[in-house]
């Protein structure tokens, strides 16, 4: 398995932690732009320096987010909805009212009742 080289990672971590920096301090009312340049150029250089660190717990962290969170978010939601439709019989691809095509017939609409 080949995976992302370091730097990319400590670089897209240096994004997202920018974006969340962003979406935080305008939320609050206190965003401008040389506080964000200076968070970018700290956090930048943090990441640069931490490089195999960032990359090791990233690669631990897609182990768990795909193997573990995913599993039970499959378990837990997908199943369950999947289970009470077919209980409940709803059909939402409407696969099981077409006998012959999967068209769905509609009603023709006047132009006028639109406007």
């Amino acid at each position: 398995m080949q995976s992302s080289s370091p730097r990319f990672k400590s670089l897209a971590v240096t994004a997202g932690m920018s974006f969340w920096f962003f979406i935080i301090t305008s939320g609050v009312g206190v965003f401008t732009i040389e506080y964000m340049v200076i968070f970018v150029g700290v956090v930048i250089t943090i990441t640069q320096i931490f490089t195999i660190k960032i990359s090791k717990g990233l690669d631990i962290f897609a182990i768990i987010n795909t193997k573990i969170f995913l599993g039970i978010l499959f378990l837990f939601v997908i199943t369950i909805y999947g289970v009470l439709f077919r209980l409940l019989r709803i059909d939402l691809l409407r696969l099981k009212k077409q006998q012959n095509s999967y068209w769905l017939q509609i009603e023709s609409n006047n132009v006028r009742k639109m406007f």
